[in-house]
């Protein structure tokens, strides 16, 4: 290809060279420039790529696209842009064909619920025939094959080479998060989104190298309606005005409390040895019954927007219903096992917050016992420990306090920190400092009808330990110890 051939739908002025130069490749790292490369400089917040740029020609480059002028061998191709990160993006998409252009593209974005409703979509979808790939939090899906990724939206760049990949492997659709950051750093610009899915908004991301504060979280959340083909938003969220506000793409609502053209209704919480979930119908645009197969209330708002959207993309309602009885997503209000003497979930919450979340839903179903296998991670902040430790001893029956990712710190003294916490509150616990045993105890001294939450973890596979991650599943454990118990 011709420079000239990826420019057409990027704005640029040519400060030195011709168009005419031939590319194969796309870099914005200097350490992968090459020979045939375009090399994307950035002025980013820690660092400005323009100062790597006479490394770049060294290694053979001869084309840069720049945000400012720059000093260049006459026979460079130098490329004037307003935003580099918007330039890769664009050239990214280019390189690869376009593929995004081919694929039913469903984009989720929000404060809570992104990772459970992407899941649930593609459930979905797949149970209608459709083959999806999905981008998110977990890291990327396609088929079979999981890979893991570093941020919730990938960069550009990453983006358009794993919709390429979906594409080679006999997709016809992509679920994916879109990330504030995405949204604010272009790492989505030019994509255009069938399907937008606004989960709901509330202050996060704040901070250096965030967001400034709340209005311009909004604003970059909502910058996704601009490349979108229809919107659903979620008519209960507090910020709904807001969210709506000057929207430029038609939109629907969806809401269990609200008027919407989709609504819950008759939901029910629903613990049986065989489901453990939650039903309710969906009513207005459509008539349908449903089964849910991940407890919690704010699993209706994410079941229900997963539903809504497939509904809106012509999915059979057969399939709506298939897929949501029998979803399962690694960590995220994961049964793993259930009997008629008890139920065991895995989940991911780390912090006060969703921890707190987690254990309200799960009272709703009445265990007889609510027990807790946790324990918080080394070197981060110790409020955590004191937050999540009065809130087991308050909302648990029974704690079981364990090893998370200790990092650097001992794992007795993070324990000691829970342990202090607890104790205000005069919960019952007791410690176990190795998280198999923790686990192993929790099931092997279950009572009829416990409800055993084992969470920190979630979907991660490891325990990260002086700086070396020994491979380890909440979800695994508790298989293992299950088999052996059946066994005996």
């Amino acid at each position: 290809m011709k420079i000239r051939d990826w420019l057409t739908e990027l704005d640029v002025t040519l400060l030195q060279g011709n168009l005419d130069e031939e590319v194969d490749e796309v870099v914005y790292d200097s350490r992968k420039a090459v020979p045939g490369a375009v090399f994307v400089a950035i002025c980013g917040t820690k660092t400005d790529s323009h100062s790597f740029i006479p490394q770049v020609l060294e290694a053979g480059v001869r084309v840069v696209v720049v945000e400012r002028p720059v000093e260049a061998p006459q026979d460079i191709t130098v490329l004037l842009v307003e935003n580099g990160r918007q330039a890769l993006a664009r050239l990214s998409a280019a390189r690869f064909g376009y593929p995004a252009r081919k694929l039913k593209m469903f984009g989720i974005t929000g404060t809570k619920g992104k990772t459970t409703t992407t899941h649930m979509i593609r459930a979905i979808l797949e149970a209608a025939g459709r083959k999806t790939g999905t981008i998110g939090t977990n890291g990327v899906t396609i088929g079979e094959e999981h890979y893991p990724t570093m941020n919730t939206t990938p960069e550009s760049y990453d983006l358009h080479r794993w919709f390429a990949r979906m594409l080679e492997a006999g997709c016809a659709a992509c679920v994916m998060e879109v990330s504030s950051q995405a949204l604010k750093l272009f790492r989505v610009d030019g994509i255009f989104y069938d399907y937008a899915l606004f989960t709901n908004i509330s202050p996060d991301h704040i901070g250096p190298d965030e967001h400034a504060d709340f209005e311009e979280y909004l604003d970059c959340k909502k910058r996704i309606f601009a490349q979108s083909g229809l919107a659903l938003v979620n008519a209960d969220d507090a910020h709904i005005d807001a969210v709506v506000r000057d929207i430029p793409c038609p939109w629907e609502s969806y809401a269990l409390e609200h008027e919407a053209r989709f609504r819950a209704e008759n939901i029910h919480f629903v613990s049986e040895a065989d489901f453990v979930g939650v039903e309710f119908a969906i009513r207005g645009a459509h008539d349908v019954p449903v089964r849910v197969s991940i407890p919690g209330r704010f699993n209706v708002y994410n079941a229900l927007a997963a539903a809504a959207v497939c509904l809106r993309a012509g999915v059979p309602e057969v399939a709506v219903r298939h897929a949501l009885e029998y979803i399962r997503i690694d960590g995220r209000m994961e049964i793993v096992y259930t009997s008629k003497k008890c139920c065991v979930i895995v989940d991911y919450a780390h912090n006060a917050v969703s921890m707190e979340s987690l254990l309200t839903t799960l009272r709703d179903y009445q265990p007889r016992r609510l027990v807790c296998v946790f324990g918080c991670g080394g070197n981060r902040s110790k409020d955590r420990r004191y937050t999540m430790g009065e809130i087991a001893g308050r909302m648990a029956d029974f704690s079981i306090i364990t090893a998370d990712n200790s990092r650097w710190e001992k794992v007795e003294d993070i324990m000691a920190d829970i342990r202090g916490s607890i104790e205000k509150t005069g919960g019952r616990f007791i410690e176990i400092a190795d998280r198999r045993e923790a686990i192993a105890y929790s099931i092997r001294n279950a009572e009829p009808g416990d409800m055993i939450a084992i969470i920190g973890k979630g979907h991660e596979d490891y325990q990260e330990i002086e700086g070396v991650r020994y491979p380890f599943l909440d979800r695994a454990v508790v298989e293992e110890v299950v088999a052996e118990l059946e066994e005996n």
